[in-house]
């Protein structure tokens, strides 16, 4: 009896697995990693492992983080455009790959927009103008411009590296001074910082937070900050427009962004989980000493947000007309 019944209770399990709904998986469980478009030691790597510790602990597999530097953020990010929709490759995305970079290297392979699903906005940081006291006798904008003017040729300035938001910002600044400089690209701020600070270039534009050590240390001079009004970080150093030049503004904000066409549970997850950790203690304290002003947005305003940067900012960039290969 038990043995003619088998074969129906077979079929009758089969046939409710092929009705019952099947689950589809809304979250991966490999480890997850955020590729940072610059070499360690700058503000996006700093922010993007601290970032990847927290989430560690929230998320239960483990977030990694993976340096892609090289072509001003746009080889990271290309890569991270190609990967599968899948969660486990993210971008901390930053000004230069999205908004500054892509007017200026030919054949870039991705759209900044709708190449990638932005998902959650993490911050921003002005830039200072840093001088190397032993080159510079400028301490403030004006003498800057004069000493720059009266130079025989046009003196050097380090940034990040070429499209970077300090490359745009300091050319913005030539254009609208009048006082000519000459752009040297590095491939981070960390080794445009060892440079400036051995005399190999006289000044640089740099986010605040990766100078305010050496600012304090009395190693490098500010000169001003390319925000509307003074930092907490430094509190000391004037702004742009206190010197005369309100249009003279500049950040450089972070994010985290995906592939095309991530799941909506992933990005709703993400968003929320990179929401929680921006409130976390550690995370709090990181960003304020990074500089970082962090502002809440909607996963949606977010991707309205980088389509306003890429429009506005990314269309001064291109009218300026620069190249960079």
């Amino acid at each position: 009896m038990r043995r003619r019944h088998l074969p129906v209770l077979a079929a009758l399990a089969a046939f409710a697995t092929s009705r019952a709904p099947r689950a589809q998986p809304a979250w991966p469980s490999r480890p997850i990693r955020i590729i940072v478009t610059f070499p360690p030691g700058g503000s996006s790597d700093i922010v993007a492992r601290v970032l990847a510790e927290v989430l560690s602990q929230r998320l239960p597999q483990r977030v990694m983080v993976e340096n892609r530097p090289g072509a001003g953020g746009t080889l990271g990010a290309a890569y991270v455009a190609t990967q599968p929709a899948d969660g486990l490759t993210l971008l901390l995305s930053n000004t230069a790959p999205i908004v500054t970079s892509p007017p200026i290297y030919a054949n870039v392979p991705y759209d900044p927009v709708g190449g990638f699903t932005h998902i959650a906005y993490l911050g921003a940081t002005p830039l200072v103008i840093v001088v190397n006291p032993r080159l510079v006798p400028a301490t403030d904008l004006a003498g800057l411009i004069t000493w720059i003017k009266a130079q025989p040729a046009p003196p050097a300035f380090g940034s990040s590296g070429a499209g970077s938001v300090a490359h745009i910002f300091g050319e913005a600044f030539s254009a609208r001074t009048g006082a000519q400089l000459t752009h040297v690209p590095y491939r981070g701020s960390a080794p445009m910082q060892a440079d400036l600070l051995g005399g190999a270039i006289p000044l640089s534009f740099d986010t605040l937070p990766q100078n305010v050590e050496n600012i304090r240390a009395g190693r490098l001079r500010p000169i001003a900050i390319t925000a509307p009004a003074r930092q907490e970080m430094a509190p000391e150093v004037p702004t742009t427009a206190e010197a005369g030049f309100p249009d003279l503004l500049a950040e450089n904000w972070l994010g985290l962004a995906g592939p095309p066409g991530l799941p909506a549970p992933i990005v709703t997850r993400l968003h929320t989980e990179v929401a929680a950790a921006l409130n976390a203690p550690m995370m709090k304290t990181r960003l304020l000493e990074l500089g970082i002003a962090v502002r809440p947005m909607t996963q949606p305003e977010f991707g309205g947000f980088v389509a306003e940067q890429v429009r506005v900012v990314g269309g001064a960039v291109k009218a300026l007309g620069l190249t960079a290969q």
